[in-house]
């Protein structure tokens, strides 16, 4: 019997500055992101500043909830880096908004 189950990843690919949505080895989201020039280099322990500027889903897999995976799994990852998000992008405000422990992640714009 074949397993079903579905695996889903979130990569950091910094050199194309973005988050990566993987679904059963396919890349199927990213979430662009930008670092603030004005904390570059600041002072020792201020958390650096990211803005996340856009979020796409492939047409083949959208309205399945796969934004909110890759949201999520972006600011998991902003809190583990010890980032401030500046959400640009408009579903992460929503996300955000709906989401209230992720609050503390945010910036304003």
């Amino acid at each position: 019997m074949l397993s079903d189950a579905i695996t889903t990843e979130i990569v950091v690919n910094a050199a194309q500055s973005r988050f990566e949505l993987w679904l059963n080895g396919d890349l199927v989201g990213i979430m662009g992101f930008y670092e603030s020039e004005l904390t570059k280099g600041g002072r020792a322990g201020r958390p650096l500043i990211v803005s996340f500027m856009h979020t796409v889903i492939t047409e083949d897999f959208g309205h399945r909830g796969l934004a909110g995976v890759l949201v999520r799994g972006a600011l998991d990852h902003a809190r583990v880096y010890g980032w401030k998000v500046r959400p640009v992008c408009t579903y992460v405000q929503r996300f955000v908004a709906d989401n209230p422990e992720y609050r503390e992640v945010a910036v304003p714009l």
